[in-house]
């Protein structure tokens, strides 16, 4: 578990994509503190700082505003189009005792007996959700492959979990898969070995954007 990081913060006095966007040219992310049955405050966080944290599994973290501080735990962010930088972040007021849900990163461990037996590993979950103390957020969960041979699955539920740590993630949900390269073929393998059909001309779809709107 990572040491808990404090973050300054100012009170932000207007809300809204203008004055969000002007917060962000500062070098600074806008954010809401919310929960405890307390008052939504609109902040801003240092960028580094804040997206620095995330980057070494900060889950918790501690908000000063003036001679107050705060436990909070991060409970959703929204980024640029790009998937890249940090445009808003929901922060979420607990207590240190506090039971709470998040979702956690998983990470692979081992070589699986069945890449010696031709087949290779497939992870079709990145991240499990748990329940656990708000002090005790692990920075991933390990699954472990080691035993797994070729045509093994490995299911959330047969994940190990930290003491303390409840799963919250669908018992049956597909974490690990070890299958043969062949089996592997993807469905764009299998479309371009399919005969080409005729080309539809209709009216081209309209890309989804990143919802880039002030929240707070």
């Amino acid at each position: 578990m990572a040491k808990t990081l404090t973050l300054k913060a100012e009170i932000r006095e207007q809300t809204g994509t203008k004055s969000a966007a002007g917060v962000r040219k500062e070098g600074k992310i806008p954010a809401i503190v919310y929960g405890h049955k307390e008052e939504p405050v609109a902040v801003s966080l240092n960028s580094h700082d804040f997206t620095e944290g995330l980057h070494h599994g900060q889950r918790l973290m501690a908000v000063q505003l003036g001679s107050k501080k705060q436990n909070v735990i991060v409970k959703d962010i929204q980024y640029d189009y790009l998937g890249k930088n940090i445009i808003h972040a929901d922060l979420m007021r607990v207590s240190a005792s506090e039971l709470v849900k998040v979702t956690v990163p998983i990470e692979l461990k081992g070589t699986a007996q069945g890449t010696h037996e031709g087949g290779i590993v497939e992870d079709r979950l990145d991240h499990l959700e748990i329940e656990c103390k708000a002090t005790e957020i692990p920075e991933k969960i390990f699954v472990r492959v080691t035993d797994m041979h070729v045509g093994d699955n490995l299911h959330a539920g047969e994940v190990e979990m930290p003491d303390g740590v409840k799963l919250l993630t669908a018992p049956e949900t597909l974490v690990v898969t070890c299958h043969t390269v062949a089996a592997a073929k993807s469905t764009e393998q299998l479309e371009e070995e399919a005969p080409t059909a005729p080309e539809v001309i209709g009216k081209e779809a309209e890309p989804e954007g990143g919802a880039e709107a002030e929240q707070g």
